[in-house]
């Protein structure tokens, strides 16, 4: 069990790997469409607010849970609350990074399919074409289900080799190539006609636009984008070194989360603005509106659009990988630390019951289009429950945790490294996570509801 228990071997290998936890679907796909549905860069700014006041003092908060506790996430939770109810805030957090990788799979395994077409030069056509194209292969009742699987198989691939030799070795390549490609189609997504509209779209604010919802807005991807209160980051926090500074990484990785997330605006939007489409298509952006998009701008040059479409895909598969990984680590080290079995054992068990989650939720969309909660399909009921319940309630429980119950002394040791760092903003931490931290994340639930 010690040796399953191994650190991470580097700086960099903490930064990436954490990154590539936070980095994923959330930053290409929702951060764009988000960005696109507020106005553009007036809620980038109040977004990047956000990050540092809420996104960085919840991050901090459980590196601290999970380097002090250096176990799963529900152990974890269980040693500092002494055993107390506050012990379920961390099974909450296992339960939902469990839930979320069986329909994240399948939005994942979507992704390789677009690979797969962008190969095969299924995706050009007319308007019309490519959005019956993603109706009929969403609804298909095997496509989708073998491509989750496929996914599925190479973060099961990554996990039991282990931290060192899968998670740390695999982020290193991956976050890299990720950050080339970004550079690749935003450099061909500028030098389009008519690009500069995107641009200035990105970063000229209209603050005329802003309103109490694009604040709840961005208060709300911030959560999502930096996988917040889904076990993952406490669980990579359990295998941080003494050393490692946990505000200084959160920093850093807040800083490579949001630098994808605006590259992918910036990759995105002057190409859209060039083809003359509107940025705020909604949750289709990435399936229906990308892939027109790459067939009008480049006409021509069939070429060169379908290599930035193969690329593109490839790009949004990376991201959904590296953080499939960290989802699946989350119930891998439950499992292998709670049943006292090996890591493969473990990894096998969350394979193959997130595949059969995925699976039925992936058929809840077309074929077994009966497996329905209330109006809700079983995909949307997995998501509604995760995001909208599950993630703001354990992040808000997690804040009063660790800023009312846990003993300050603790807190204070894990943040300054057991006094060996000066900790200057240990109070300024403090005051954020105990109240506004708390506020935020309360207004954002209730403004789902409609009740703010």
């Amino acid at each position: 069990m010690k040796e399953e228990r191994a650190n991470f071997g580097s700086k960099i290998g903490v930064i990436l790997a954490t990154a590539g936890s936070a980095v994923g679907l959330g930053n290409v796909w929702r951060f764009p469409y988000m960005t696109g549905e507020n106005g553009g860069a007036a809620f980038i700014l109040i977004y990047i607010v956000c990050v540092l006041l809420l996104g960085i003092p919840c991050m901090v908060s459980e590196f601290i849970i999970g380097r002090h506790g250096a176990s799963n996430t529900a152990r974890a939770y269980t040693k500092l609350s002494n055993g107390t109810l506050w012990k379920y805030i961390g099974f909450m957090g296992v339960l939902t990074g469990f839930l979320i990788t069986g329909y994240y799979a399948v939005v994942s395994g979507w992704c390789l399919q677009y690979v797969f077409s962008s190969v095969m030069g299924e995706l050009k056509g007319d308007p019309t074409y490519v959005t019956t194209y993603f109706n009929a292969f969403s609804q298909d009742p095997f496509r989708p289900v073998f491509w989750t699987l496929v996914f599925l198989l190479m973060a099961h691939f990554v996990i039991i080799h282990g931290v060192r030799g899968g998670i740390e070795k695999a982020s290193k390549m991956m976050m890299p190539a990720l950050f080339i490609l970004l550079l690749v189609i935003v450099v061909a997504s500028c030098l389009l006609p008519g690009a500069s509209k995107g641009i200035s779209f990105l970063f000229k604010p209209d603050f005329s636009k802003v309103d109490s919802g694009m604040f709840l807005n961005a208060l709300g991807q911030s959560f999502y984008s930096l996988s917040i209160a889904m076990g993952c980051i406490c669980t990579y926090a359990s295998y941080f070194s003494r050393q490692t500074n946990l505000l200084r990484s959160a920093v850093q990785v807040s800083l490579v989360d949001s630098m994808v997330a605006i590259l992918a605006g910036l990759m995105i939007f002057p190409a859209a603005f060039s083809v003359g489409i509107n940025p705020d298509s909604g949750p289709s952006l990435i399936f229906i509106t990308l892939p027109n998009v790459f067939n009008q701008a480049f006409v021509g040059f069939s070429i060169i659009g379908w290599v930035i479409s193969l690329l593109f895909y490839v790009l949004l598969s990376l991201a959904a990988l590296t953080s499939l990984m960290s989802l699946h680590e989350v119930s891998t080290a439950f499992f292998f630390e709670e049943l006292h079995i090996t890591r493969k054992k473990g990894a096998l068990i969350v394979t193959v019951t997130t595949f059969i989650f995925g699976a039925l939720s992936s058929l809840s969309l077309g074929k077994m289009d009966y497996l329905r909660i209330g109006d809700k399909s079983l995909f949307d009921v997995f998501d509604f429950v995760t995001g909208q319940i599950f993630l703001p309630i354990g992040g808000f429980l997690t804040c009063l945790f660790l800023g009312w119950y846990v003993p300050k002394n603790i807190v204070k040791d894990e943040f300054t490294n057991w006094g060996t760092l000066k900790g200057g903003f240990f109070q300024a931490y403090l005051f954020l996570i105990r109240y506004v931290c708390p506020l935020c994340i309360l207004a954002i639930f209730l403004h789902q509801f409609g009740v703010l």
